[in-house]
């Protein structure tokens, strides 16, 4: 029973001894009292005699007076916990822990994992882990700290290795559920700390196998043989030799399996298909062709069929009506995405998969985090299993490919609007336009067959003059249905009239443009305008104030005429404040832009506006995260506002959700009198590019805008752009393009007096030259840096530069000079109250001081810098202030703490920051590795940094080359 926290009695075990009444904590007394207090509370209510209390305080060896001291401590504990908690009973003691408002956290420990055991046993490995997780938790270091005598050394003992057999037991679940990259950090700690216990070896050598870390698997087994050899003269247990056999030949079973997988105790069944459309007409011979198809899952692989068409010919509808019909032979579910492949930002397929996997009942946090990983457990969640997979709008088979089941008895059905001839096994089918029959069905269906029986001829040439197409025709029909007043020949004379072009929309988007000229037409002129300037944002969707920017409009004017144009089906609220076009109105919108935006001028004034809202937010968003840097002044000037954040958090929240329009927008207005803007926009969101997420994103996005420069013979817009890339290339670690980058940012900022690059690209220069190991020349870039800023009033860009010499000093033996410049320019952030900022000054304070062997020091900045890191979700970052901690563990000569940091900064980095930062990670991992005796894997580790380092070039090479030589690792 769990104690009321407000008036009950808890006591903990798990750990220090420590006992409250409510929230107020109670005295335990001295060690020896405490020890009585364990020999109660750990007797499960029984009571102790006094002999037996004696001898598990103090063995065989008793003071005279032992029973007098029992007693006084009996006495003291009853004092304070009450007469009714000790009870005295036939001369001993007893504490009932299980007594009503009183509970010990041990009990709850072994409560919590007995529920896991039964969890785990009935298959649902999410809820076990859950329940581990929170039987951990209940531990706070040592369990009875510091507790003398018998009786608590042998509990003691036996607490820590139920602690361990806990740990393994999560453990072994974490790799079951596709978890294995996380566990590697943790796994590499405990076998450190208890390098005997086959067990952690045997765990950690399947989650480096299944990481992709084959070598190092490998290792871990030769490095355990040798250690068992020398410390008790055995040879590994059989299952551990026969791991590595397994591994050494590659054994599939070795990866996730069904046995192995997260399935809830009741059975999730996804019922995710969309509704059908009632009104759903024809397409009898492609729904025949499609469910025969479906039905061949029953005896095949996988069942594959894909719809291709042009927009708007109901690809969509036509799968979903089959999917419904279909759906009894797939008695265990049916999923269903969108994948968006038509739009500037299709969905990922990791971002289905994840959800997929989360329909199956895979819980949040048992997730992988790969893309392979992902796949790999949803293909096994659905072996054995009869599912149907509905991807709808895919952009082309690479997308489509992992989200295909992979197993006899599923199956897939796609639609896109590209034949996928490349889809391996897949049955196509083309999806052309209505028939005739078809057509005037559908059409009545909606308007009613009183209003076209009386007028059938009108309404063929109204279904006629929609192509045929089924999107146009409800569209048309839609419209005709809701103006009771209209008649159907009134229809038919409006597209006869309005649309001369007729004869030429066979098919594609001229069917649709045709359609949407409905729609269009009945828009009165502030929506109309609206609609046309909206179809020139670019990006997935556009938010109420960037939208209320463009319009030149306030926002509760722009929300109005929004709603109004969702009211058409015109446009589509995507979310609350935010709003998007069909891809095809889209297309339609910016065609009705450059013909009836009446001056022309008008289209560049809105695509102005919005780049000015977007600069001009984003600008205050870099001042919040950067006060006192000069870049924001030098930017070029917006002429109409943006938003006001309160806070970094707000303004963070912004910058990411607006990411994808942030850099689509830039990306398009490329024109003389947008680019600058465009490349200090790039500038601004450099926020996006060190995150680590959207890096590969503004990269592409400057060169673009690089072309753009060059071809207008704009200097200053040029080097600007170089600037970007001389960083984003840093941050994905290729610094020799970096450099080049870098020179001509020089050359072309001096020749028009640029601050920005004059300062910035000289600084970047020096992190080049320490990347690369030239620090002479870093140091000469670094001061010419520091003169630049300061010359330029920027006190936050001189800490930087003072930062990067620090890591110069450092790095050639000026050790205490690298602490003296750190320290300054931590200072310097620290006065400008700089919080993204000040972490990069504790991050470069913290290399200093590991350098003079200051390690705890060195730690607690780092750790500070972590936090702000994460704080301001700079991924890559955060991954390279886990390498430094590993560095700075490994100096104090703590190197099983050094290793799991390592590891964290390897799953941190994964994707991000480039090879040469995973070398750097692996060579220190293989130090802390070798440091621990682990031989084998250290090797392993440092063939992988040799060749990422003999890859990019880089100078390291040699110093692994030196480590490799320095140690031998037995066969």
């Amino acid at each position: 029973m769990v104690a009321d926290p407000g008036t009950g009695l808890r006591f903990a075990v798990l750990g220090p001894v420590r006992a409250w009444r409510g929230e107020e904590p109670l005295s335990t007394g001295s060690p020896q009292q405490k020890a009585l207090l364990v020999a109660l509370l750990l007797r499960g209510g029984h009571t102790a005699t006094a002999q037996e209390l004696v001898d598990a305080l103090w063995g065989e060896e008793p003071p005279q007076q032992a029973l007098a001291a029992l007693r006084t401590y009996a006495s003291r504990l009853r004092k304070v916990l009450g007469s009714q908690t000790l009870v005295t009973e036939s001369g001993g003691y007893m504490i009932d822990t299980a007594a009503p408002n009183t509970s010990l956290d041990l009990d709850e420990a072994t409560r919590l994992a007995g529920e896991a055991e039964k969890f785990a046993a009935s298959g649902d490995h999410g809820r076990a882990r859950e329940r581990y997780n929170d039987a951990l938790a209940l531990w706070d270091g040592e369990p009875l700290a510091r507790v003398p005598g018998p009786y608590a050394e042998a509990q003691r003992a036996r607490l820590e290795e139920w602690l361990l057999s806990l740990l393994e037991h999560r453990l072994d679940l974490d790799l079951q559920v596709g978890c294995h990259a996380e566990a590697v950090a943790e796994l590499t700690a405990l076998s450190a700390a208890y390098p005997l216990r086959e067990r952690l070896r045997e765990l950690l050598m399947l989650a480096l196998y299944r990481s992709g870390r084959q070598a190092e698997a490998l290792a871990v087994y030769a490095d355990t043989r040798q250690l068992l050899a020398e410390e008790l003269g055995v040879d590994p247990r059989p299952e551990l030799a026969e791991l590595q056999q397994r591994i050494l030949r590659a054994d599939e079973s070795l990866n996730l399996t069904l046995d192995r997988l997260p399935a809830p105790a009741t059975f999730v069944m996804p019922r995710q298909l969309p509704a059908t459309v009632p009104d759903f007409t024809g397409r009898t011979t492609q729904v025949a062709e499609l469910s025969e198809q479906l039905a061949t899952s029953e005896r095949s692989v996988m069942a594959v069929s894909a719809v291709a068409g042009i927009g708007g010919v109901g690809k969509t509808t036509l799968a979903i009506h089959v999917a419904h019909a279909a759906k009894d032979r797939f008695p265990d579910g049916q999923l269903y995405a969108d994948l968006r492949g038509t739009s500037t930002s299709p969905t990922e397929p990791g971002a289905v998969l994840a959800a997929f996997l989360r329909a199956l009942g895979i819980a949040d946090d048992a997730v992988p985090d790969g893309v392979e990983e992902r796949a790999a457990l949803y293909r096994s969640m659905l072996s054995g299993r009869r599912v149907l997979t509905l991807l709808d709008n895919a952009r082309d088979a690479a997308q489509v490919r992992p989200l295909l089941p992979g197993t006899e008895g599923c199956a897939a059905l796609i639609t896109a609007r590209t034949r996928m001839v490349d889809l391996a096994g897949a049955h196509l089918v083309d999806l052309d336009v209505m028939s005739p029959e078809e057509a005037m069905t559908l059409f009545t269906k909606i308007v009613g067959a009183e209003r076209v029986g009386a007028e059938r001829e009108a309404a063929m040439d109204v279904v006629a003059a929609c192509g045929f197409l089924p999107l146009a025709i409800r569209i048309a029909a839609a419209r005709l249905a809701s103006r009771r007043t209209w008649t159907v020949s009134v229809l038919a004379r409006k597209l006869g009239d309005e649309r001369r072009r007729l004869d030429e929309l066979q098919a594609g988007d001229q069917a649709v443009r045709a359609t949407f000229e409905l729609g269009y037409g009945q828009l009165d002129a502030e929506q109309a305008r609206a609609f046309r300037l909206l179809g020139l944002a670019e990006g997935p969707d556009i938010s109420l104030h960037a939208a209320a920017a463009l319009l030149g409009l306030d926002a509760d004017d722009t929300e109005d005429l929004l709603e109004s144009l969702v009211d058409t089906s015109l446009l589509e609220s995507a979310a609350p404040g935010r709003y998007r076009f069909h891809d095809l109105v889209r297309l339609y919108a910016r065609d009705c832009a450059l013909r009836d935006e009446h001056p022309p001028s008008e289209r560049e004034s809105a695509l102005s506006r919005l780049l000015d809202f977007y600069l001009a937010t984003a600008r205050e968003v870099y001042r919040l995260g950067r006060p006192g840097d000069r870049i924001p002044a030098h930017l070029a000037q917006t002429r109409h506002p943006g938003l006001q954040p309160t806070d970094r958090e707000e303004g963070l929240d912004w910058l990411f959700a607006e990411a994808d329009c942030l850099l689509a927008t830039a990306r398009a207005l490329t024109g003389p009198a947008t680019l600058p803007r465009a490349v200090d926009l790039l500038l601004v969101i450099r926020d996006l590019a060190e995150s680590g997420s959207y890096s590969r994103q503004c990269a592409q996005v400057a060169e673009t805008l690089l072309s753009a420069a060059q071809a207008a013979g704009d200097a200053r817009s040029e080097g600007r752009t170089r600037t970007v890339l001389t960083f984003s290339n840093i941050a994905a670690g290729t610094f020799q393009q970096a450099d080049e980058h870098a020179k001509r940012a020089m050359l072309l900022g001096l020749s028009v007096d640029d601050p920005i690059v004059c300062g910035q690209v000289p600084n970047e220069r020096g992190i080049i030259g320490i990347c690369q190991g030239h620090n002479e020349e870093a140091g000469a870039y670094l001061e010419q840096a520091l003169a630049a800023f300061r010359a330029d009033g920027n006190r936050p860009g001189e800490a930087s530069a003072l930062s990067n010499l620090s890591r110069v000093h450092g790095s050639t033996g000026r050790t205490d000079s690298a602490v003296a410049l750190a320290e300054q320019a931590l200072d310097i952030y620290r006065e400008l109250g700089v919080t993204l900022r000040l972490a990069n000054g504790r991050y470069a304070l913290g290399l200093a001081l590991t350098k003079v062997g200051r390690t705890a020091e060195a730690l607690d900045h780092l750790r500070q810098a972590l936090e702000l890191f994460q704080r301001n979700r700079m991924c890559l970052w955060i991954g390279m202030t886990y390498f430094r901690m590993a560095e700075a563990e490994l100096a104090a000569g703590n190197a099983a703490r050094a290793a799991e940091l390592a590891e964290q900064a390897l799953t941190e980095l994964r994707g991000i920051g480039g090879d040469w930062r995973r070398g750097q990670v692996l060579a220190v991992l293989g130090r802390a590795l070798d440091a621990l005796g682990q031989q084998g894997r250290a090797h392993a580790c440092w063939r992988n940094a040799l060749t990422i380092f003999e890859t990019v070039g880089s100078a390291e090479a040699d110093s692994v080359r030196g480590l490799l030589a320095a140690t031998t690792v037995a066969a």
